[in-house]
């Protein structure tokens, strides 16, 4: 599947989540592995509970943080990447006509 900034995503139902001290530690329950998130991936992670469009998210962290646009849009589609291949986010389609 093709992800783009109009991709809607969305946790999977098939983990875990718990906040420790800011940053956010994930069991994917259908590998059996843990993962964790810095601040900035525990606040894309809190964004991404209900069903949003990837630009929409990486507007909220821009807005949020002191980063240029360009790596935080590299950033973000590399670490959505990561957590869809993990199991942990699933792709709802796209936000675009």
């Amino acid at each position: 599947m093709t992800l783009s900034r109009e991709s809607i995503v969305v946790v999977s139902k098939d983990q875990m989540a718990s906040d420790i001290a800011g940053e956010t530690v994930i069991l994917g329950l259908t590998a059996g592995r843990y993962y964790g998130l810095d601040a900035v991936g525990a606040r894309i992670w809190q964004l991404i509970q209900t069903p949003t469009a990837i630009s929409e998210v990486e507007r909220t962290i821009v807005s949020e943080y002191e980063v240029d646009p360009e790596r935080c849009r590299q950033d973000l589609m590399s670490l959505l990447r990561k957590m869809i291949d993990a199991g942990l986010v699933e792709v709802r389609g796209d936000s675009a006509p």
